[in-house]
Order: structure tokens, then C-alpha cells, then sequence
């Protein structure tokens, strides 16, 4: 196996895409250290499903400050990591769709905004970003599938929008070369159940990330 120590990779995709099955399927495969989101761990996330607009701000300021604690144990740690979610995902995709759905105020927006940016020039891309792409269908089916209760009142439109903010901020990290990039379709690709599957994941992955040299 090629020496990979001190890499990044990193899952992108919405909620339901299967970001944490990947993550936990790549590190076991590879042997790399998985890091996950641990979003149950938030201590707004119940209230936030409850009443979004309350708590928008204080949900997505938490997560930031998560994300970044964990981004620090990756550049402290001489390991290759996997990681489940971005920092990204916060400033390009859920803030933005909080305020514009009138979920955060513009007050609240802005000084989020800003914070994030700002730290965003401290943060390097990962060495590989893996963008799970779904569409609302599939991610309703796996959302049900797992059965947590916060998210049962999760609506389809909120969905619907995270999935065009996801394209949008995908097609502009490609387009501007942020990094290398994997996209999978899960529609196409049930990479959980499937061997098959998985292994074309993992073969893309060696691909993009070592030139296939395994």
C-alpha cells in the first residue's frame, strides 16, 4: 500500500446519503482512522428539528466549532483520516438554506457568514472529497430506514433544497479545482448492501487518490 500518512479524505452528502456507512466502510477496508460527525451529540439538534427558526444559529455555530476541533486532530494526527462531513457543508449549504428559507435571520446569517470565511483561509481541502450524490426519494428511504426520531419531521422540500445547494457547491469546487473529487450516485450505486458496489468505490477511490497503484 502506498505510504499515505497525514492524508484527508472527507464524505460530503446530504442527510440520508449514507456518509457514515462509507466513512466506516472505507476505513475499515483501507485501515484509515474514521471520524465521524457524531451529530446525535449535538446538544441543539432535537430543538432545532422542533423549532428551526429559533435555533438555527446556535445549531450551525456548534457544528462549526465541532467541525473545526476535529479538522485540528486530523492535521495533529500522523494517520490517513476519513472524515464524515465538511466544514464546507456549513457555510455553502446549510446556513445559506437556513436564511433563505427564512429559517435564520439575515442578523444571525451575516455574522455566521462572516465568522465562517474567515476561518475557511485556515482550513485546507481535504486530499480527497467523496460527494455522495442522491436524490430525495432515496434519501427519504434511508432516512426511515435508520429510524432516528428527531429526524422524522425532516420535510421534503428542506431536502429538495440542501440537494440543489449541494450541486451548486459541488459543481463550483470542481470547476474551480478546489481538489480531487469523487462524485457516487447512490441512487445507482447501494454501496451499503451491495460488494459489488463497494468495490467500485473503493476502485475509483485508489484511482483518484493513488493512480490505482494498490
Amino acid at each position: 500500500m502506498p505510504n499515505t500518512k497525514g492524508k484527508h479524505i472527507a464524505v460530503a452528502g446530504n442527510i440520508g446519503s449514507g456518509k457514515t456507512t462509507l466513512t466506516r466502510l472505507v476505513a475499515k477496508h483501507y485501515k484509515w482512522k474514521p471520524q465521524f460527525e457524531d451529530a446525535d451529540e449535538n446538544p441543539y439538534l432535537n430543538d432545532f428539528y422542533e423549532d428551526m427558526q429559533r435555533w438555527s444559529f446556535n445549531l450551525q455555530v456548534s457544528f462549526l466549532h465541532a467541525r473545526l476541533n476535529r479538522i485540528q486532530e486530523i492535521r495533529d494526527s500522523n494517520k490517513t483520516v476519513i472524515q464524515d462531513r465538511t466544514i464546507y457543508e456549513d457555510g455553502f449549504i446549510f446556513a445559506p438554506n437556513l436564511h433563505a428559507m427564512g429559517l435564520m435571520t439575515t442578523r444571525d446569517y451575516e455574522n455566521y457568514i462572516s465568522l465562517f470565511h474567515a476561518l475557511q483561509h485556515f482550513v485546507p481541502p481535504p486530499d480527497l472529497l467523496i460527494y455522495l450524490r442522491a436524490s430525495v426519494p432515496t434519501l427519504v428511504k434511508q432516512i426511515q430506514k435508520r429510524g432516528r426520531p428527531y429526524e422524522e419531521s425532516i420535510r421534503l422540500d428542506y431536502l429538495k433544497r440542501l440537494n440543489e445547494r449541494y450541486e451548486a457547491w459541488i459543481d463550483s469546487y470542481e470547476n474551480q479545482k478546489t481538489g480531487k473529487l469523487i462524485i457516487i450516485d447512490v441512487d445507482e450505486n447501494n454501496f451499503s448492501e451491495k460488494a459489488e458496489d463497494l468495490g467500485k468505490v473503493f476502485n475509483v477511490v485508489e484511482r483518484e487518490l493513488f493512480g490505482g497503484l494498490f
